[in-house]
C-alpha cells in the first residue's frame, strides 16, 4: 500500500513483487464535525479478486486510520449487490447497520438514472482493538 503523496488519505495498492497496480483506497472525515469518523472506500482490480490483497489492504488502512488518526468510527457504503464489498465488510468485523432504499443515483447505460440499495457497514475503534 503506497500513499499518494498530495492526500494522506488516498492510498495506491500495489503488488509487491511487480509494482503492479491493483486498487485504491480511500477515507474521508471532511464532513464529519469531530473529525474523528471516518468514511472508507476501496477500489480493486476485479483479476486480483479473492487473492487476500483487499483484506490484507484495507486492514492496515484501519490500522493507519485507528492508531494515526485517531479515529474513533469507521463506515462504509456498500451498494445491495456488492457482495465482495459485503464480505470484505463482515471478515474484517465491520457490523451492518442498516439499508437505503433507493439511496444512490447513478446513470445507466441509456444515461436515466437507476437508484441503488445501499448498506452501511461500521467499527468502532474499541472493536478493532479487541
Amino acid at each position: 500500500m503506497a500513499k499518494r503523496a498530495s492526500d494522506p488519505t488516498q492510498f495506491a495498492v500495489c503488488l509487491k513483487e511487480t509494482d503492479t497496480l491493483i486498487g485504491h483506497l480511500f477515507a474521508d472525515n471532511s464532513n464529519e464535525p469531530d473529525n474523528n469518523t471516518w468514511s472508507v472506500g476501496w477500489h480493486f482490480n476485479q483479476r486480483f479478486e479473492h487473492q487476500g490483497y483487499a483484506s490484507e489492504s484495507v486492514a492496515a488502512l484501519f490500522d493507519y486510520l485507528f492508531k494515526v488518526k485517531g479515529a474513533r468510527r469507521l463506515y462504509a457504503w456498500v451498494e445491495d449487490y456488492n457482495y465482495s464489498s459485503q464480505k470484505l465488510c463482515e471478515r474484517l468485523l465491520m457490523r451492518r447497520e442498516g439499508c437505503f432504499k433507493e439511496f444512490v443515483s447513478f446513470e445507466n447505460e441509456e444515461g436515466k438514472a437507476r437508484y441503488d440499495d445501499t448498506y452501511i457497514y461500521a467499527l468502532l475503534h474499541k472493536e478493532w482493538t479487541k
